[in-house]
């Protein structure tokens, strides 16, 4: 020994290859089962509560659509909601979006605070999505099913354990446990035997989670579901889809970037007065979305929550949605995208990919630009430049892209480098000035 403390990365080094490494591995895929069961329960309420703001009751009161003034009040509960999980409980609601999607375990004392804004804040209108709540859920639910059997808390086996939490719930909210493994590989940043000592288990929890989670659908018949994109037709691939794909993914680089950028400068003061910029934040979107259902005589929910689901609706029928429309929408939605970042919980991915798919199919009426191949250059640009994570970017919008994934896959890679180029390029100030900082 050389005196220096050891790192969690030797210390999981050291431990493979024993007894406890194995024990390790069954615990993480233990843990895969409740996990599911939690992550079930938790997307069941969000989509029952979802429905029944969005469609049950407006239909009730005899509204075909909800009318432009509906989100205010459900918005204004919901930031209230959020402001009082992040003022007044531990953990302060969960991570904030702005920052990313983080891998780290959360504690299961912080676990009330992220369900109180989850639940209290997605359903009710806010733009942001469920995977970082979910992924909360996954950890702390770990971290509690193995305090009594598992290894010590803080021991590095304990943090792959939360981990392999979170793992669990990425592959249940993006439907595959590959998803999962490799958003896992990029976030812990270990390589070599590093990184197998800590994805194996997390591979493992993330697979039997996956497998009790779809069984958990068919045997409940409950309207639970992942990611997905139905409707997309066969599509071939020109010279020309490759050639728009360049500049289109740039563009929406710089789109998300201002986006961002309007969502960390107003970080700072969220983070000072947590109530105030929460009742702010649905405050704008509730603007947003009713100036969207004035100017376009469509649904403001259209604006609202993580896009999952229109996301579907948009692959497909993409000319579903005139251009103005599209314009309108994409103004509108990047405008709450950005206030529920910086003030508000939930994840960044959803609307962030929505957002890119409503780009693609915009720039799909440039000539020769197909418009499948739009939309998968849109998604692929947006979700690497929300992340950044470029690898689980190219995975996670090729596996959407189902059977035409083989196809789209250069316009996928090619729009996945160009927009994580574009957006380091952009961040290189903001960087420059992080690494300056004592």
């Amino acid at each position: 020994m050389d005196g220096r403390p050891e790192s969690e990365a030797e210390r999981l080094e050291r431990l493979a290859g024993t007894g406890r490494y194995l024990r390790l591995l069954l615990l993480a895929g233990l843990v895969g089962i409740p996990v599911s069961v939690a992550a079930f329960a938790f997307l069941a309420l969000l989509h029952w509560m979802t429905a029944f703001v969005w469609e049950d009751l407006p239909a009730d009161l005899g509204h075909d659509l909800p009318p432009w003034w509906w989100p205010v009040p459900w918005l204004l509960v919901g930031g209230f909601a959020v402001g009082a999980a992040v003022k007044w409980l531990p953990g302060g609601g969960g991570h904030v979006p702005i920052e990313g999607l983080s891998a780290a375990p959360v504690r299961p004392s912080h676990l009330p605070g992220v369900l109180l804004a989850a639940l209290g804040g997605l359903p009710l209108g806010v733009v942001l999505g469920p995977e970082a709540p979910l992924m909360a859920v996954g950890g702390a639910v770990a971290l509690l099913v193995v305090r009594r059997w598992g290894p010590e808390a803080g021991t590095p086996e304990s943090a792959v354990l939360g981990t392999s939490g979170a793992a669990a719930a990425v592959a249940v909210i993006f439907g595959s446990p590959l998803v999962a493994a490799v958003f896992i590989m990029e976030a812990v940043g270990f390589a070599g035997p590093k990184l197998t000592r800590v994805i194996l288990p997390c591979l493992l929890s993330a697979g039997v989670g996956a497998l009790v989670f779809t069984g958990l659908g068919d045997w409940t018949g409950l309207p639970v579901s992942s990611l997905a994109l139905p409707g997309l037709g066969a599509a071939s691939l020109h010279a020309a889809d490759l050639l728009w794909t360049v500049p289109a993914a740039a563009a929406i680089a710089v789109g998300v970037k201002w986006i961002h950028s309007l969502g960390r400068r107003l970080a700072p003061a969220a983070q000072r007065r947590p109530m105030t910029l929460a009742l702010a934040a649905a405050a704008v979107t509730a603007v947003c979305a009713g100036a969207y259902a004035l100017l376009t005589g469509r649904s403001p929910v259209e604006v609202l929550l993580s896009g999952q689901d229109s996301l579907g609706e948009l692959s497909r029928d993409p000319a579903s949605l005139t251009a103005w429309a599209l314009i309108a929408m994409i103004a509108c939605k990047g405008i709450a995208y950005a206030v529920s970042l910086a003030s508000l919980r939930g994840g960044p991915i959803f609307p962030g990919l929505f957002l890119g798919a409503a780009a693609g199919v915009l720039f799909s009426a440039l000539p020769g630009y197909g418009a499948v191949p739009a939309l998968a250059a849109g998604m692929a640009a947006a979700t690497a430049a929300v992340l950044p994570l470029p690898v689980s970017a190219a995975v996670l919008v090729t596996l959407l892209l189902g059977a035409d994934a083989a196809e789209m896959a250069p316009v996928v890679l090619i729009a996945v480098v160009v927009a994580f180029v574009t957006e380091r390029f952009l961040d290189r100030p903001r960087a420059r000035a992080a690494a300056a900082a004592p």
